[in-house]
């Protein structure tokens, strides 16, 4: 097996969170050529006036960002939007985790925050109070081109806040197409066809699901992703949860969710505690796994090693019990948001706008294609882009068959999820007993966080 350097990117940073302080700042110039674009050519806003010149030349707005997103894409999209509206930008970054939190909150509450910020959607956003903080933007333009699984994430007491930094992902089964056509297997639209594809992969000889527990947060990815199927069951289960009402080991949707990983655990590669998320990839794209289930960030780290080959695999949902009802659970992406402060407001709004048209997201996917859909209606994904994004994901999108990971729902979450779930995928604990441990988990960081838990 080959062993090779992947770079990280924000899922991984997501579910493994870094610990570091302090911040740096890094001026864009964005006076240099305009970004190469293509695809979709959906008109975006002109703030000409009428003897040519931008009407926010001469502003520059500032942008604080974590410092592990990549900035390539976003560089693109700026110099972009100086060609369309003539503002420059001066880019700040932050750290990751715990300690990145800390400097949003304590830069909002001390008024220093910049003109505009990329921060997380969901129950963290909820949690910054935003009302206080950031323009409400539902009267924009941008707000009524967002897909609406991403707008409810961004959305607090009715007001909207902000627009997707960059694509979506979600965590699904990723699958080696020509061992499924080898095979005349077809994709599975419930738990139990999966399940019956696994049997028919491993009576061929073949590697049914590729295990990376070498790197235990990979061990999550079956239970985070199986979000959808436990929404779909019990809607308000979220909201009973981080209220204690809930528990994943009393509730039969919960509780589904620990048995579809002890379901799988005898479709495992021989190496699978050993190998390695880098391991995984290499299997993948060789085709010496069949499935793996895994965030769709997948796709980016095999066309960096293995650019031929992407193409070679599929997306789709981690299946439910209902074959009529089959959805993809996604991780949002973080939010571009605007400071109400801001002595720049109108050219950071008429920014916003602009970064939710085509010219600006094609600007993004000339420099790095996307790992999802982006969450804006009607934009047409670039020809280049994967096959299973924008064929296999973006149907899910389009048949508004998305829900979002629980983490953008409640913000309670056991810090020992992976051992949990690796107990449980190794056959050491029951699923029963794994999802007892992991409510017990879960209370103390509902007690931590101030929550009438029993």
């Amino acid at each position: 097996m080959v062993f090779k350097k992947l770079s990280a990117i924000f899922l991984i940073a997501a579910l493994t969170a870094a610990s570091a302080t302090g911040c740096s700042s890094n001026k864009i110039d964005t006076s240099a050529d305009k970004a190469k674009v293509e695809g979709n050519t959906t008109a975006s806003p002109t703030a000409s006036t009428d003897a040519g010149t931008k009407k926010y030349e001469g502003v520059t707005l500032s942008i604080l960002r974590e410092n592990s997103m990549s900035a390539e894409g976003l560089n693109a999209v700026l110099k972009a939007a100086t060609d369309e509206l003539g503002m420059k930008f001066d880019v700040e970054t932050y750290v990751s985790g715990s300690d990145g939190d800390n400097i949003i909150k304590t830069r909002l509450a001390s008024g220093e925050m910049s003109d505009l910020c990329i921060y997380n959607a969901g129950s963290l956003l909820t949690a910054l109070n935003p009302s206080e903080y950031f323009a409400d933007i539902s009267n924009e333009e941008a707000a009524s081109r967002l897909d609406d699984t991403f707008k409810s994430t961004v959305t607090v007491d009715g007001a909207v806040y902000g627009v997707p930094f960059n694509s979506a992902a979600a965590g699904a089964v990723l699958y080696y197409k020509p061992d499924y056509k080898e095979l005349g297997l077809s994709v599975p639209k419930t738990w139990e066809e999966f399940l019956a594809n696994c049997d028919a992969l491993q009576k061929a000889g073949k590697t049914a699901l590729i295990g990376t527990f070498g790197d235990s947060w990979t061990s999550q990815v079956l239970f985070l992703g199986d979000n959808y199927n436990v929404l779909a069951a019990q809607p308000d289960f979220p909201k009973k949860f981080e209220a204690g009402e809930n528990k994943y080991a009393t509730t039969k949707a919960g509780l589904r969710s620990f048995e579809k990983m002890a379901d799988v655990s005898k479709y495992y590669n021989k190496d699978y505690l050993a190998a390695t998320y880098n391991d995984g990839v290499d299997m993948l794209a060789n085709g010496e796994g069949s499935q793996w289930i895994m965030l769709t960030q997948v796709l980016s780290n095999i066309f960096e090693l293995y650019p031929e080959k992407v193409n070679d695999i599929g997306v789709f949902a981690i299946p439910g019990d209902n074959p009529d009802d089959n959805g993809l659970t996604v991780w949002m992406p973080n939010a571009l948001y605007v400071n109400k402060e801001s002595k720049n407001e109108a050219a950071a709004l008429a920014f916003i706008n602009f970064y939710t048209f085509a010219k600006a997201l094609d600007a993004y996917s000339s420099s790095i294609l996307p790992d999802g859909p982006y969450c804006i209606k009607n934009y047409k994904l670039p020809d280049n882009a994967y096959d299973a994004v924008k064929t296999d994901m973006q149907a899910y999108f389009d048949a508004g068959k998305t829900a979002v990971a629980l983490e953008f729902l409640t913000s309670v979450k056991g810090p020992n999820c992976a051992a949990i779930t690796q107990e449980v995928g190794t056959g050491q604990a029951t699923a029963k007993e794994a999802a007892k441990a992991y409510d017990e988990d879960c209370k103390k960081q509902a007690v931590q966080l101030g929550l009438n838990w029993k």
